[in-house]
């Protein structure tokens, strides 16, 4: 059936050239249909209504929109095509698919229970969510009326480290909304009833500790927290880009990546919110004047275990050896693992006081502070410790002594025991002081023998007296006479010459 503007073609073609052929050439079609057109314009008559044709589905449009009434618009027409084959249908699933396609979009049409937009006040509502990706996991915050973003990274998504990071979100706005919303996540939830999430304990204290209320949202709702959500897709793109290397990993470590994360959210929170046109850093010095203040002491969060430090002055957690001040030997402890994978060391009453932090290490491996023992580890050293009345006869002499006995033991002179009588009969032979020089000489060219002292000795103090590479060089030059400067002047050296 041709529409009424192809109609309208096809007459104005005839009218200009006055032949079927002509006008169907013109308009693209055929001669009897160009006759027919003209012969139905020229007698006045309507075009006919086209009758509506049938579909091979229509047996089961009835069976198709109760369940989707039935199912709230969720049923897919895969779950249908069974219960529509059973009642006769014999078309495809791509009818079908069209046929569930359409009566879905009217269940919506006529159901759709209209949102609108929400309104934030000044110091209400904080808006919290996780995202992850390759394995790093992303927390997420937004201060819904300043639109300023807290974005940190983390191994996990349990309790702890979900409590710590919203303490440090606490601290970096520099107080505490009135609520925080957040997802139906399990690690804050304890339990629903007739649709209400009841928080874990743990979750209700921390609350409590800081002033504010927690609520969540609706179940299968992501629209109700959109706020956060954009925040958790914009980090993804922008901040959460994989390496170069291929791996999919944007960041080496966590230190780095919340390092990063800090960098990026001062970036954004500097620039113009394209739905608040402000700038959200702006915003929050407002709105911080409206936030409870923050409390004097921070939660403790993450389960404690206790230990007693022992004589190594270390302390072992997962068969791992971590080091605290040498003034708690003997003393109980407290370990705290945080969210970013740090034990935290506490001593004292109440709260406990931080008395050691480290990063966790693998089992057997030890975590070491210098600070903890004084200052950085001395080399190892054994001591000259003389026995026999020769030996004190010859370490009494002094760090020379010790020094050639070292150096010998090291060279493996079997004959050191034997010689030390022969080394005290030159030294007393000598005198103490020729003795110690020889006897440094000896230990600067690594000669180890008594035969070599005695060899020195005989030399004299005529033998040259080697520097270190770098030391100044200090010889005694004969003097000269000298003379004045004016003795070179021209006049005088002129008169010079002449006489």
């Amino acid at each position: 059936m041709k529409s009424a503007r192809e109609r309208m073609d096809i007459i104005s073609a005839y009218r200009e050239v006055g032949t079927y052929r002509g006008a169907a050439a013109i308009s693209g079609t055929t001669p009897k249909t160009v006759k027919r057109v003209i012969a139905r314009h020229e007698s006045g008559a309507a075009a006919a209504a086209r009758q509506p044709r049938g579909h091979n589905y229509d047996s089961v449009t009835e069976l198709v929109a109760e369940r989707v009434e039935r199912s709230k618009g969720r049923i897919t027409a895969k779950r249908l095509l069974p219960a529509a084959r059973a009642a006769g249908y014999e078309g495809s699933g791509r009818n079908l698919r069209r046929l569930v396609a359409a009566r879905k979009a009217l269940w919506r049409r006529d159901n759709h229970r209209g949102r609108r937009p929400a309104v934030w006040s000044p110091g209400e509502h904080l808006v919290i969510d996780w995202g992850v990706l390759g394995g790093l996991h992303v927390f997420c915050a937004v201060l819904a009326w300043c639109r300023v973003r807290f974005v940190r990274f983390a191994a996990d998504e349990r309790a702890e480290t979900t409590l710590a990071l919203l303490a440090e979100c606490f601290e970096t706005l520099g107080g505490v909304p009135g609520v925080v919303l957040a997802d139906r996540m399990g690690c804050l939830k304890g339990g629903v009833v007739a649709n209400k999430v009841v928080p874990t304990g743990d979750y209700v204290r921390f609350a409590a500790h800081h002033g504010f209320r927690p609520d969540f949202c609706e179940a299968s709702d992501p629209e109700s927290k959109g706020i956060v959500e954009n925040l958790v897709g914009y980090s993804k793109t922008d901040l959460m880009i994989p390496g170069a290397d291929g791996s999919g990993e944007p960041f080496a470590d966590l230190g780095a990546a919340n390092t990063a994360a800090a960098a990026w959210c001062v970036e954004v929170n500097a620039v113009v919110h394209s739905e608040i046109c402000a700038v959200p850093a702006e915003r929050l010095v407002i709105e911080r004047e409206l936030l409870a203040p923050l409390p004097s002491l921070r939660a403790s969060i993450g389960r404690l275990v206790t230990r007693k430090v022992d004589r190594l002055s270390c302390v072992r957690f997962g068969s791992a050896r971590y080091s605290v001040p040498v003034a708690l030997i003997g003393v109980q402890v407290r370990l705290r693992v945080d969210h970013d994978r740090s034990l935290a060391i506490l001593a004292g009453p109440g709260e406990g006081e931080l008395v050691a932090e480290h990063m966790l290490v693998a089992p057997g491996e030890a975590s070491i502070r210098d600070e903890h023992y004084g200052g950085p580890r001395p080399a190892p050293r054994r001591a000259v410790r003389p026995r026999t009345e020769q030996e004190k006869a010859f370490c009494a002499l002094g760090p020379s002594a010790e020094a050639f006995i070292t150096g010998a033991a090291a060279a493996g002179n079997t004959r050191l025991g034997p010689e030390l009588a022969e080394l005290n009969t030159l030294a007393a032979a000598h005198g103490e002081r020729v003795f110690l020089d020889a006897l440094g000489r000896a230990v600067a060219f690594g000669r180890w023998r008594a035969s070599d002292v005695r060899s020195i000795l005989a030399a004299g103090a005529g033998t040259p007296q080697p520097t270190t590479a770098g030391d100044a060089l200090v010889l005694e030059l004969p003097l000269v006479p000298t003379r004045p400067l004016s003795d070179y002047a021209i006049g005088a050296t002129a008169t010079g010459g002449s006489s």
